[in-house]
């Protein structure tokens, strides 16, 4: 997709039918061209909570909450609710289930994907006349068929489906980060819950909100399907840096995969009365947007009936910066080995000469599929080297790789 030239998106452009996934540690890549949707998203039909309020566990990996819901025999299942997703997406598998032809004119549009390999496909419709979490149900789902198996191998849980966000139109969807939850309820209220309130800026049912960053405000998309902090479209703006933005990781998307350039805003990023102190932030050309490196620390209630989102935190104290640590390699994972993609230019792994393509066996003396991303993740932050064996022909060769902070604090 070529550089924005002008203002960036709007919401009628700007939902996209999938996440968007790591950056600087691991990644999975996957692209196709641009696309744009010319009608509404998909409507589901009636939606039923068999209570009130229907509490979901959830798993938190990465940046992610992933939900953990019963249906059948064959589960549990594992959902990741993306709301910056305008359709929903299942696997193979899920589809062969419970997936038919539906008996409506479609209203999912096709979307064309890309693989790792450089396979070009179009993912096939299907229809659910049930989707159930627990005691939610929803009827009458559109959806697309994707092989979750990629991501599912780099995130180190087997994922059934990506819920979009119109799939929870008629619920108060509640992705609470803190405890590792999702909660539904029923439209039956009118009052908000306690919280920084924010209005959508569109009246397409899209959770895109005015933030502040200095004196200047800047439409956001609010997204659980981006394992990122702030993903910050400059164009039109004037931001200062506290650090430079510089080459990262290799980030991949439905979408296209793209080389990152993160650096650390110098100001402040208001979100309602919520401050979040200088920012990481991932430059890019589309939409800005609040990915779950931001949305961890709140819980989020979304209610798209009356068009709005509030975030709540136990304090209003500022959310202070962290550094955004790397081992400089992006990978794409299978149990045997993990595939370097991309090196970060400038990093201790590309001083010592590790190049995209690489073959990675063992971390620490442990087979890869040992590692899932939140023990990877953990390790990253922590440890000052990493021990990398790489696959040589038949030959394995240990090598130890120097983690660095890859956005440091600033000032």
């Amino acid at each position: 997709m070529p550089p924005a030239q002008a203002s960036p998106p709007d919401a009628a452009s700007a939902r996209r039918p999938g996440l968007r996934w790591l950056a600087a540690a691991a990644v999975l890549v996957l692209g196709a061209g641009c696309f744009s949707f010319h009608r509404g998203p998909p409507q589901p039909g009636a939606t039923t909570l068999g209570a009130p309020t229907v509490t979901l566990g959830a798993i938190t990996i990465g940046n992610y909450l992933i939900v953990e819901a019963k249906w059948d025999r064959h589960g549990p299942y594992h959902f990741l609710i993306d709301t910056g997703a305008s359709v929903t997406l299942v696997s193979p598998e899920l589809a062969a289930r419970y997936g038919t032809r539906s008996p409506f004119p479609p209203e999912t549009p096709l979307v064309r994907v890309k693989s790792s390999e450089g396979d070009t496909a179009l993912l096939t419709a299907t229809f659910f006349k049930r989707l159930q979490l627990e005691d939610a149900r929803f009827e009458d789902v559109q959806t697309l068929v994707y092989d979750l198996a990629p991501l599912s191998a780099h995130l180190g849980v087997k994922l059934d489906g990506i819920l979009g966000f119109p799939l929870f139109r008629e619920t108060l969807l509640t992705l609470d980060y803190p405890h590792s939850r999702v909660v539904l309820q029923r439209l039956d209220r009118s009052a908000p819950p306690p919280g920084a309130t924010i209005a959508f800026n569109n009246d397409r049912k899209t959770p895109i909100i005015p933030v502040r960053l200095g004196d200047q405000t800047v439409a956001a998309l609010v997204d659980s399907g981006s394992d990122a902090d702030f993903s910050f479209n400059p164009v039109g703006l004037d931001p200062q840096y506290a650090v430079p933005p510089r080459p990262g990781g290799l980030v991949g998307t439905l979408a296209n995969d793209r080389d990152q350039h993160i650096g650390r805003l110098a100001g402040t990023l208001m979100i309602g009365n919520h401050a979040l102190l200088r920012p990481v932030a991932d430059i890019t050309d589309e939409l800005s947007s609040l990915g779950g490196g931001i949305l961890r620390h709140f819980t989020v209630t979304f209610d798209q009936e009356h068009g709005r989102v509030t975030f709540q935190r136990d304090t209003l104290d500022p959310i202070p910066p962290e550094p955004r640590r790397s081992a400089g390699l992006s990978f794409t994972k299978t149990p045997a080995y993990w595939r370097v993609a991309s090196v970060v230019p400038g990093s201790p792994a590309a001083a010592a000469g590790i190049q995209a393509g690489d073959l990675v066996t063992r971390l620490n003396g442990e087979p890869v599929v040992k590692w899932d991303l939140r023990r990877y993740d953990l390790l990253v932050t922590t440890a000052s080297t990493i021990e990398f064996t790489f696959l040589n022909g038949a030959q394995e060769t240990a090598r130890r790789i120097d983690v660095f902070d890859l956005v440091p604090l600033g000032r």
